[in-house]
């Protein structure tokens, strides 16, 4: 960790506070999914944990991941980078992100990462919970609650999935170090994905823009959705190793940039920035 991170995170961790609960919403099956934890941290992963099926993620088959402390899963490495980046094809990180952001569980109110397998209407799925989680450094006067689920389909054909992101609260998008203040500003959470191949990659509409997906925010993650009907509820079919967006209902923000992701127009934020 860096230590100028460090430092900081003593500092405002002294002024931590009591945050209140998150109603459950487009989260489900919660309860299935605290096997296992990560210990309160900042910025820390698992090793390679067991998804419990295998998953064709562009041409690549993967049967464990590594969950991240900051709201995604990857396939090639653990990742503690804390300020998210740009999610364009120019990636060589085989990223699924749920909510790419500093989150720290370390202040008092958070609650810890909890991750597992279950099997759910039939179908074995994998699931990350991110339910009461603060940012850096160890704040916990805002929780945002969402949850990453990977849910085997070799019904369709082998290999297949789908990817669901639920929400149900967002009231924080930045850490400290990430250029934030008081969870606001700075570099703004992404969400999306990365082959890592350089040339697939999808970021949706509202990432790395400042408020657009904290609620009420034009982009609200918990007031849109996506091949879905409950609101908060993004689902993406992954089919022959190939993720289908379909048409989105959320608006672009201006300075969007379009992407390109197997002859399918994606909107992605334009905005890229790092910590110095």
């Amino acid at each position: 960790m860096n230590l100028n991170k460090s430092l900081l995170g003593a500092v405002l961790a002294l002024c931590a506070c009591v945050a209140t609960t998150a109603h459950a919403a487009a989260i489900r099956d919660a309860a299935s999914f605290t096997g296992n934890s990560l210990a309160a941290n900042d910025d820390g992963s698992t090793g390679l944990v067991n998804l419990g099926f295998t998953a064709n993620f562009y041409g690549n088959s993967f049967t464990q991941t590594y969950v991240n402390n900051n709201g995604n899963v990857t396939f090639n490495g653990p990742l503690s980078t804390f300020t998210p980046f740009n999610l364009t094809p120019a990636s060589t990180t085989r990223i699924i992100a749920a909510f790419f952001a500093d989150v720290d569980t370390r202040g008092a109110g958070s609650s810890l990462v909890t991750y597992g397998t279950a099997t759910l209407n039939s179908r074995q799925v994998f699931g990350v919970n991110y339910i009461n989680v603060g940012y850096f450094a160890a704040q916990d006067d805002k929780l945002n609650s969402f949850q990453l689920l990977l849910t085997e389909r070799s019904d369709v054909a082998a290999g297949d999935f789908d990817i669901e992101f639920n929400y149900d609260r967002v009231l924080w998008e930045t850490g400290s170090a990430s250029g934030g203040t008081n969870g606001f500003g700075g570099t703004s959470a992404g969400v999306g994905f990365a082959a890592g191949n350089g040339v697939d990659a999808f970021q949706l509409a509202g990432s790395l823009v400042n408020g657009a997906l904290l609620d009420g925010g034009p982009n609200a993650l918990i007031s849109n959705r996506l091949n879905s009907n409950v609101d908060g509820r993004y689902i993406f079919n992954v089919r022959n190793g190939t993720i289908i967006v379909p048409p989105s209902p959320v608006i672009p923000v201006p300075g969007a940039l379009v992407l390109m992701l197997s002859g399918i127009t994606l909107v992605g934020a334009m905005a890229r920035r790092r910590k110095t």
